[in-house]
């Protein structure tokens, strides 16, 4: 499995397990879906098989080359320590909770019960005859009324890891941090109650009012519609940050600042 994420200021390709060929042709797919997104951009690529053919690192260079990634570094990613304590470590035994272990005497007590009422031929289970329902006048035939669709908000709750990404055609609320190399793109806002450290796109429809929030505004990279944030981009210091569109280019202002010109950036 060939992994793309965010690291520090730039990017980690990961060329997990199989043969190196087999590694670079997912690699080659997985920068063809994404046309130009990592464009400039640099990248340190890490690797588990055995030491990649002068071939096949001039395939690589040529795959980062043309998506438009320079490669800082190539190397054999070696944790001997850490598979050995993965060997050595034991699964933890389950211990049942009080209430888990009350239930075992009920279980046993019902197992009791039905087996009483089949030898005296009784069905396993008590059956209750239905009370008769009291006459309920039918209602009036409901009036048909024509309501828009709205776009649904995609709400998380938890930790985004890198590798994951949330889809909307609405609103990304996320509850927690969004790690770097993880990803949200939304048509609409993007509200982050934590760390936005991954990749956000709002308005991917092209709303350029379409904003980005987030209590820690960290980024690899923020859209909004065509937008692009660039690196010298202001940042507040400190406190609930905004990402929106003001003069043809992305800003990144306090939350109350932002608030203070209006919905729509000026």
């Amino acid at each position: 499995m060939t992994l793309i994420r965010g690291k520090g200021l730039g990017l980690e390709i990961a060329l997990e397990g199989g043969e190196v060929d087999a590694a670079l042709d997912e690699l080659q797919a997985r920068l063809a879906e994404r046309d130009g997104f990592y464009r400039g951009t640099t990248a340190r690529v890490v690797y588990r098989q055995a030491d990649p053919t002068p071939v096949q690192r001039e395939r690589l260079a040529a795959l980062l080359s043309a998506a438009g990634i320079a490669m800082s570094a190539l190397e054999r990613r070696v944790e001997p320590e850490l598979e050995r304590r993965r060997a050595l470590r034991t699964p933890a035994r389950p211990t049942l909770s009080e209430q888990a272990q009350s239930l075992v005497a009920d279980f046993a007590g019902a197992r009791a019960d039905i087996a009483a009422r089949r030898r005296n031929g009784q069905s396993s289970v008590r059956r209750i005859a239905p009370r008769a329902a009291a006459a309920v006048p039918a209602p009036p035939p409901p009036t048909l009324q024509a309501v828009a669709n709205a776009p649904q908000t995609l709400y998380h709750v938890g930790t985004l890891r890198g590798g994951q990404a949330l889809y909307s055609l609405g609103a990304i609320v996320v509850v927690g941090d969004v790690n770097p190399g993880a990803e949200l793109v939304a048509a609409g806002d993007i509200v982050v109650f934590g760390r936005l450290g991954g990749v956000a796109h709002a308005g991917a429809q092209g709303d350029e009012a379409a904003r980005v929030y987030a209590l820690d505004l960290d980024a690899t990279q923020v859209r909004i519609a065509a937008f692009i944030a660039s690196d010298d981009a202001p940042r507040p210091a400190g406190g609930a940050e905004v990402a929106l569109v003001r003069d043809g280019r992305i800003a990144v202002v306090p939350l109350g600042a932002a608030e203070a010109r209006g919905a729509v950036p000026s």
